[in-house]
C-alpha cells in the first residue's frame, strides 16, 4: 500500500517515523475540458489514484523533498524558492512559496512522496502532487485553510511557480471530490455541487483508456489555445467566453482559426448543463452522446486531440461504448468511454488491438470510480 510505502521511506530518509501521510487523488474530467479558464462550467470526479505525501516539520527553516518513484532527493532554503525553477520537485516547492506568499507561517519539513497517477496521461498528477503536500503543510502548521482556498493555492503554484497556466479545475477536484460522486464547478462563481454519478447502478462502467501518449502543459500549445480564448473575449467584448450568448453573431466577428476555438467553449458549457440534466434522469444514453459530440469538438473545434485519443475513441464507439471522449488538456492522456458493466474486456481488447495494428504502445486501462478528495490517512 502506497500509505506505508510513503512512510517507510521517510522513516529511511529521517531515521524517524513521519508525523502523518497525506493523500490527494488524480482526477477524470467526465466533460468540460478548457472551459475553466473561460470562467465556464467542469464536472470532474476523482479517481482512486492518487498521490501521498509523508511529512514532518524540521527546526531549520529547511525543506527536503524525496520522490520515492524517481528516487532522487532535493533539499532547499527559503532562498531557493525560486518560481521557475524546474524539476519534480518544483510541484512541491511551489506550495510551500504559494502559501508564503500568501501571508502563511510554514517552516521547514521533510516531504516523501509517491504516486501512482500516471504522469502525462491527463489525470492530473501535479495537482494531486500540490494538494497533498498543501494539506500536509496546512496540518504541520496548524493553518486553517479552506478547501476551496487550499484549491486556489495549489494553483497558484502551478501557475505562478512552475508556470503551466492551468485553470483551477485540478486542483477543486483534488481537493473537494467525495466518493460515488461527480463536482460541479462554476469557474466564474466558484459555487459546487455534488453530483450523484451512480453508473454502475445502471448496470454501466466509466472505462479510463491510458494512451500513453504523453503531454504536458508547461508547453506552447495549452498557452496557445489559453491566449486564443483571451483575445476573442477581448473583440468580443465580454469578460470571459462563458458570456457569448448569441453564438453565430459572435463568429462572424472573428477569423475562423479563434471561431471555432470560440465554438468549442461555448457549446461545451453547454454540454456540460446538458450532462447535469442528463445525469439527474438517469438518461445515460443522452449522457454517452454529449460525451462523443465533446470529443468531435475538441477535435475538430480545439485541435487538441491527436491520432491514438481519436483511434482510442473511434474504437471503443465501435465496439458499443455509449459515448467516448478524451479527457485532459489534450495532445495524449487519457479517453473515457462509458460503457455497460460486462462489456469492459471486450472494449478493452478491441482498443488494444486496434493500437497494436497501428503500431502503437499498447494502451492501459481501468475503471473510473469516484473517490474522495485530499485528506489525512494517519
Amino acid at each position: 500500500m502506497l500509505t506505508q510505502q510513503a512512510a517507510d521511506a521517510f522513516t529511511v530518509l529521517t531515521g524517524t517515523a513521519p508525523t502523518g501521510v497525506w493523500t490527494s487523488p488524480g482526477r477524470i474530467n467526465l466533460i468540460g475540458e478548457h472551459t475553466d479558464y473561460n470562467d465556464g462550467y467542469v464536472l470532474p470526479f476523482a479517481i482512486p489514484q492518487a498521490a501521498y505525501v509523508a511529512a514532518s516539520p524540521r527546526t531549520d527553516g529547511r525543506w527536503r523533498f524525496r520522490s520515492v518513484d524517481l528516487n532522487d532527493t532535493v533539499e532547499i532554503g527559503a532562498d531557493g524558492l525560486v518560481p521557475g525553477t524546474s524539476g519534480w520537485h518544483s510541484y512541491l516547492a511551489g506550495v510551500v512559496w504559494a502559501l508564503r506568499e500568501a501571508g502563511h507561517e510554514v517552516g521547514g519539513a521533510d516531504l516523501v512522496l509517491t504516486s501512482d497517477v500516471p504522469l502525462g496521461a491527463g489525470l492530473s498528477s501535479s495537482a494531486a502532487i500540490e494538494c497533498a503536500a498543501l494539506a500536509a503543510l496546512a496540518d504541520l502548521n496548524g493553518l486553517d485553510i479552506e478547501p476551496m482556498d487550499r484549491a486556489k493555492l495549489a494553483r497558484v503554484a502551478e501557475n505562478d511557480y512552475v508556470g503551466a497556466p492551468t485553470g483551477l479545475l485540478d486542483q477543486a477536484a483534488s481537493t473537494l471530490c467525495v466518493a460515488d460522486h461527480a463536482l460541479f464547478l462554476d469557474c466564474r462563481t466558484l459555487e459546487t455541487s455534488q453530483v450523484p454519478l451512480a453508473v454502475s447502478d445502471a448496470g454501466l462502467e466509466i472505462l479510463v483508456i491510458d494512451t500513453r501518449t504523453r503531454h504536458s502543459h508547461v508547453d506552447g500549445e495549452y498557452a496557445a489555445r489559453r491566449a486564443s480564448c483571451e483575445e476573442a473575449s477581448r473583440v468580443l467584448g465580454v469578460p470571459a467566453l462563458r458570456d457569448v450568448t448569441d453564438l453565430d453573431a459572435a463568429l462572424a466577428q472573428l477569423p475562423d482559426l479563434v471561431g471555432r476555438r470560440v465554438r468549442h467553449i461555448v457549446t461545451e458549457n453547454q454540454r456540460v448543463l446538458d450532462s447535469m440534466t442528463a445525469l439527474a434522469a438517469a438518461d445515460y444514453a443522452e449522457l454517452g452522446r454529449l460525451m462523443t459530440a465533446s470529443h468531435v469538438s475538441m477535435r475538430d473545434d480545439y485541435e487538441i486531440t491527436e491520432a491514438s485519443v481519436d483511434l482510442a475513441v473511434d474504437t471503443a464507439l465501435a465496439a458499443g461504448a455509449l459515448g467516448a471522449r478524451m479527457t485532459g488538456g489534450g495532445f495524449g492522456g487519457c479517453v473515457l468511454a462509458l460503457i455497460r458493466a460486462d462489456e469492459e474486456q471486450r472494449v478493452a481488447d478491441a482498443v488494444r488491438g486496434a493500437f497494436a495494428d497501428a503500431g502503437l504502445t499498447e494502451p492501459v486501462t481501468f475503471v473510473g470510480r469516484p473517490s474522495a478528495g485530499a485528506r489525512r490517512l494517519v
